[in-house]
């Protein structure tokens, strides 16, 4: 069964990946998870052995007052789950996002762009590849990064010709790498995402800043106009300075990558928020990344696969 499937008294016996544990007296309080959703569970103290985050344990349990009660626990064999059911990542497929990235660069007719980006990439695709986009509000998994980058500086290429005095290649260029810090500020594996020494010390934005300052620095002739446009989005794309930005937007490109980086956030905590919420819920609890709660309204063809 899915998490999202889990109803009132259910017994279930499986493997589901531990998301959060803390010890409460003599017993253990755990999240426990699969890529639909997640679940409180209420174990005793010895099965604290098995039980890490990031970690997939097999459980016995019983459904009751929106927990499991865990009757044994133990670690889970390999042959017991299937990783892509227990590990949450995006809706789209690697393979597709990375098709739809290799269009988008060849529609940047600035060479001193491509240059800039093909330098980038060459130096970090695989992590950018893999890379999580956050801790936890949105796209919290592996390939969250390109799956946000790439979702930012699509929609960011599709508006460019909307507005007059928009420069298109560097609003793509810059909503492309605006996030490249947290390769450096992430720490991510087999356990929870989290900050590295770095990332705590001097934060993603400044990471990303100096990443790329160093990339164009390398680049012979490239034009300092460019490099001014490219860094200003990275410094000012959270916005504000309460937000941890050093400078505020402070031209047409910087503003617009903004603007739809906090609209993919928001939209991206819409996803979470929607997998964490308890079958039969329509509102989720107050998230602080949407200011309130989430209103998740009936869908009537989940109702008729339902029925």
């Amino acid at each position: 069964m899915q998490v999202r499937q889990f109803s009132e008294g259910c017994e279930i016996a499986q493997a589901l990946l531990v998301r959060g544990v803390e010890l409460r007296d003599e017993h253990l309080e755990l999240i426990l998870a699969d890529r639909t959703g997640s679940v409180p569970a209420i174990a005793g103290r010895g099965a604290g052995g098995a039980c890490r985050a990031g970690t997939v344990v097999f459980v016995a349990a019983t459904l009751s007052d929106g927990r499991l009660v865990v009757h044994a626990l133990r670690a889970a064999r390999e042959a017991e789950y299937a990783p892509e059911d227990l590990y949450d990542g995006p809706a789209r497929e690697l393979g597709h996002m990375e098709s739809d990235l290799r269009k988008l660069l060849t529609t940047i007719q600035n060479p001193h762009l491509r240059r800039l980006l093909s330098a980038v990439f060459a130096d970090t695709w695989p992590g950018y590849r893999d890379a999580p986009a956050a801790k936890r509000y949105h796209q919290a998994y592996r390939h969250g990064l390109l799956e946000h980058s790439l979702s930012v500086a699509q929609a960011v290429g599709a508006i460019s010709a909307t507005f007059p005095g928009i420069d298109r290649d560097v609003a793509v260029t810059g909503a492309l790498l605006h996030d490249i810090g947290k390769l450096d500020a992430y720490e991510w594996g087999a356990g929870p995402i989290s900050m590295s020494d770095e990332g705590r010390l001097h934060g993603e934005i400044a990471l990303g800043y100096y990443r790329v300052r160093r990339t164009i620095e390398r680049l012979d002739g490239f034009p300092a106009h460019l490099a001014e446009a490219v860094l200003h989005i990275i410094l000012s794309h959270h916005g504000t300075l309460a937000h941890g930005s050093p400078v505020v937007p402070c031209t047409r490109e910087a503003t617009l990558v903004h603007m739809i980086d906090n609209l993919g956030g928001k939209l991206g905590s819409f996803d979470r928020l929607e997998k964490e919420l308890p079958a039969g819920e329509q509102w989720s609890a107050y998230d602080k990344a949407l200011g309130g709660g989430a209103y998740f309204a009936p869908r009537p063809d989940v109702e008729r696969e339902a029925a």
